[in-house]
């Protein structure tokens, strides 16, 4: 059995050690483990697996397709971002005047908290999931990442579990704060309210 905690490095030696064994002849050990790198955090043809990733699971006191409704409607989106207070705040950069707009058919675009958010609809199965490709406005300019919102019914309500890949390096920490406060808190008031 091999130790979860071995290390690739430690990974690739026990499998060159083993190569005679299961009848692979000629496996060096050098070739095995990959050539030495100043960091084993990417590998020699370039694959990084240090990017950083958004995993995240909230339930609301909701039916799917009334999360769905409001994660696809640009009338309930509204509402929403009413609710967390930007708006009133001021909060918004003096360019982010855009209305909320929101395609409900893959391939069509959003524009999200006054144009600073914006993106495409990849993928949008009804009452099931939503996958975007989402960007902040002050990122660099064709620099895409992909949110995927899927939602699970449990009863009445609705667990969405949701990823966030692909964003620049460093800005996890803040988008993650950001999804609760922007996203997940005031939706949870939206559905709280009547249906719309």
């Amino acid at each position: 059995m091999i130790d979860p905690r071995l290390t690739r490095r430690d990974f690739a030696t026990h499998v060159a050690a083993w190569a005679p064994t299961l009848g692979i002849a000629g496996v060096s050990l050098a070739f095995a483990i990959g050539p030495a790198t100043a960091s084993d955090d990417t590998s020699a043809d370039g694959v990084s697996h240090t990017a950083d990733a958004i995993h995240q699971e909230i339930v609301f006191q909701a039916a799917p397709e009334r999360v769905y409704a409001a994660l696809t409607d640009a009338k309930q989106f509204d509402k929403i971002i009413d609710l967390t207070g930007i708006r009133q705040a001021g909060a918004l950069p003096p360019e982010a005047n855009k209305p909320t707009q929101i395609t409900a058919a893959a391939g069509g675009e959003f524009t999200l908290f006054g144009g600073y958010i914006t993106g495409r609809q990849i993928e949008l199965v009804p009452n099931v999931r939503v996958v975007q490709a989402w960007r902040a406005a002050n990122w660099d300019p064709g620099v895409y990442s992909i949110v995927k919102f899927e939602l699970v019914k449990q009863g009445a309500a609705t667990k969405i579990v949701f990823d966030h890949t692909g964003f620049p390096k460093g800005a996890g920490k803040g988008l993650a704060a950001g999804w609760h406060k922007h996203y997940w808190e005031p939706l949870t008031k939206f559905l709280a309210l009547p249906s719309q």
